[in-house]
């Protein structure tokens, strides 16, 4: 089942800067090979469940190693079964939505 998951991971008790880990974390994503998209405060995620889960699951594995004592995580997730849908296609259909509406 293709997932599109919105995610971000905070380690606790490393500090106020946050960089190095977001940054850890956005390699282990680019190396699970899913499609992903990083924001302002988290990152978009595209793919299989599985493998999305297995990822989510690596980052918090990454930043442990780097000696991160705590990680807290939000997720918000959403998958269909009556089409396929992309980032962009949810992207696209709301900016359409706006160009109509001027």
């Amino acid at each position: 089942m293709k997932v599109i998951l919105d995610l971000c991971v905070v380690p606790i008790g490393v500090g106020v800067s946050l960089g190095n880990y977001v940054a850890a974390c956005e390699q282990v994503l680019a190396k699970s090979g899913l499609k992903t998209q990083l924001h302002a405060y988290g990152t978009n995620i595209e793919g299989e469940w599985d493998d999305v889960m297995k990822a989510v699951k690596a980052c918090h594995e990454k930043l442990h190693q780097m000696g991160a004592p705590r990680i807290t995580t939000t997720i918000k997730l959403g998958t269909r079964i009556d089409r396929n849908q992309t980032m962009e296609d949810k992207v696209r259909s709301v900016e359409e939505k706006l160009l109509r509406a001027e």
